[in-house]
């Protein structure tokens, strides 16, 4: 590796003290205090005694989705094979062994997670079947995680989870478990959920105003055990829900203008998810989602959701989001669907896999089942196939369309390392063709595995500890790289041009990224035809120019070619074309293993280089051009 990457990379080996990390990273700091769009939010004691559902269930189900759902069991074909799914679910659960206080590194998340998706499966079976020895099975279950000493609130994910999992089992039994294990499961709400949720300082908690997915999934696990709870303590459930009122809209604000979920696809998932069920269970306990949906840009990041499957079964991994989709239908993106009758959201063919291939259902797939039952089909509008969103981590799409032969697809991003998940991958892409992901993201690799070695994850200062690995850095994203530099963090590549159309193009000006060491620099995508797409970088050199690197990451085996390269994966062929400078000879860097044993070990991964040293640079400006095309 380089010299000055060496000289980073030595710092891997210094064990530092453990500081308190998140799942999600620290919100990026605010230069300062912006007007957003709000939530309604009339939550008073008072509103709550008067507009709260009497009658359980009132968490997603309440007696008029119940109706539906039992008819729907009866007479759809999706709602019955998932169901289906669910009753086999519950019954792995009813074999399963308790669960313990099982802390892992800083974490109660993983047991929190379970106990959510046991009580969705159980909940589901009993609301409808009826089962005494399911409902007795709950009630074991609730007894078990309510005699934990504690809920593990210094990572308060794993409290907002296990609140969550706790309500709905109070909720979906309406009164039907034991008076000892309501009363039981009612203190431990209070005492290990909501009341951990306030600071003795009388602030409210990082979270509860962030801008990340903590922000939806606490302050929606706090809704729910607000709402078991508040016939007991009204005053501190009301006052629980107008703190989440109040705050979720700073993280619903990170969706705007388009529609893009600044951490990514799966982060997509896990927020959005938690954002949809709160709005859900807002509507039926009273009456009103209080404005989710409508909310700025929310209901247009289901096209974003959309966009980020490949046709590979891929996602557009960047950030720290997870590489492949799973083959069961998307609930979350199937309320999209409900609430605006557009079938491209409901993926119907997914829903109906054979129930007993479908394996380990989704946490919150019971609640997903309610509104899969309330979805009918007014209409198709289809996704586009160029698409732009802007925002804190711009992102565009160019596909082929659904009966694309040649499964076109590409990806690429502007953003900067400060935003929440986010990497210096600022001009990165992938690029698929005919089935093939040619060009990849490096993607995430596990917190615990680095955590547990005192590793400095979330720190994203320019010479912060997450820089040194490959699959947060640069140097494993297909970008430029100026001087074997790393990026500014805290520079932001913003698209500065977008046309669809035919031709679409895309440009992103990268000048704030790769700072002093550029006087500026743009990096342009264009799709010139269905089977290829040529890439444009117009570089100004500055004084401290040196050198300048272009880079593409592929795990494709890879000949030299005169003028580029040929690449060759799964059967098929790829040409790289130096359009620029052909006479120079791309390089190819492997990277597995990679440079640290910390790194994420992708197999056959290589880095392709274009090394241009700026003296070799005439008139101040250098042009780079690449195309890549179907052979």
């Amino acid at each position: 590796m380089r010299t000055n990457i060496n000289q980073i990379v030595g710092f891997v080996f210094i064990m530092l003290t453990f500081i308190t990390a998140s799942t999600a990273m620290p919100d990026r700091p605010q230069e300062e205090e912006k007007s957003i769009p709000v939530l309604q939010n009339p939550m008073s004691v008072q509103y709550l005694r008067k507009n709260l559902r009497k009658s359980q269930p009132r968490l997603v189900l309440n007696s008029r989705t119940e109706k539906n759902l039992r008819k729907k069991i009866k007479t759809d074909p999706v709602v019955r094979n998932m169901y289906k799914a669910i009753q086999l679910n519950a019954r792995e659960v009813m074999n399963a062994p308790y669960l313990e206080r099982n802390i892992i590194g800083r974490r109660l998340l993983g047991t929190s997670r379970e106990m959510l998706f046991r009580i969705n499966m159980l909940g589901m079976v009993y609301r409808i079947d009826k089962d005494p020895e399911v409902l007795g099975r709950i009630n074991n279950e609730v007894i078990s995680v309510c005699k934990f000493s504690d809920w593990n609130p210094s990572h308060f994910l794993d409290v907002a989870e296990m609140s969550m999992a706790v309500a709905f089992a109070l909720d979906w039994t309406a009164g039907d478990l034991p008076a000892s294990t309501i009363d039981l499961a009612r203190k431990a709400i209070i005492e290990k959920g909501i009341k951990p949720s306030w600071p003795a300082s009388g602030k409210n908690p990082g979270w509860s105003h962030g801008t990340n997915n903590w922000n939806q999934v606490c302050n929606g696990g706090m809704i729910a055990a607000s709402i078991a709870i508040a016939e007991v303590d009204p005053e501190l459930a009301s006052r629980t829900i107008h703190r989440a009122l109040d705050g979720i809209p700073h993280s619903l604000v990170e969706y705007g203008p388009d529609g893009v979920y600044p951490e990514g696809s799966t982060y997509w998932a896990y927020g959005t998810t938690f954002s949809v069920v709160t709005a859900a269970m807002c509507e039926s306990a009273f009456g009103t989602d209080f404005g989710h949906l409508e909310y700025p840009a929310f209901k247009e990041s289901a096209i974003f959701r959309s966009l980020s499957n490949a046709p590979s079964g891929w996602y557009y991994n960047f950030a720290d989001c997870g590489d492949r989709r799973r083959e069961n239908g998307d609930v979350t993106l199937a309320w999209f669907a409900v609430k605006t009758g557009n079938k491209t959201f409901f993926e119907r063919a997914r829903f109906l896999r054979p129930a007993d291939q479908m394996g380990k259902l989704r946490r919150l797939d019971g609640a997903g089942l309610v509104w899969l039952a309330q979805y009918e089909e007014t209409g198709e509008v289809k996704v586009p196939t160029e698409w732009k969103g802007e925002g804190a981590n711009p992102v565009v799409f160019f596909t082929g369309g659904e009966n694309d032969s040649h499964d076109y697809y590409f990806g690429g991003k502007g953003g900067r390392g400060m935003v929440n998940h986010g990497n210096m991958d600022g001009g990165s892409f992938i690029f698929e063709l005919n089935g093939v992901r040619w060009v990849i993201d490096p993607g995430n690799q596990s917190y615990h595995a680095l955590e547990k070695t005192g590793f400095d994850l979330w720190g994203r200062c320019q010479d912060c500890q997450r820089w040194i690995l490959l699959t947060k850095n640069n140097y494993g994203h297909s970008t430029i790289t100026i001087n074997d530099e790393l990026h500014r963090t805290e520079g932001l590549v913003t698209l500065s041009d977008f046309k669809a159309g035919d031709r679409p193009e895309a440009t992103f000006d990268m000048s704030a990224t790769l700072g002093e060491s550029v006087s500026g620099a743009s990096r342009k995508f264009v799709k010139d035809s269905p089977t290829s797409l040529v890439i444009e970088d117009h570089i100004e050199l500055s004084d401290d120019t040196k050198l300048i690197t272009w880079q593409l990451m592929t795990q494709a085996d890879v000949e030299i070619t005169d003028g580029g390269a040929l690449l060759k994966q799964d059967g098929k062929l790829l040409k790289l074309e130096n359009l620029s400078h052909a006479g120079l000879s791309i390089s190819i860097v492997s990277l597995y293993p990679a440079p640290l044993e910390l790194d994420r070990q992708i197999e056959g991964l290589k880095r392709l280089e274009i090394r241009i040293p700026a003296w070799t640079v005439e008139g101040g400006r250098c042009n780079i051009k690449v195309r890549l095309s179907e052979v």
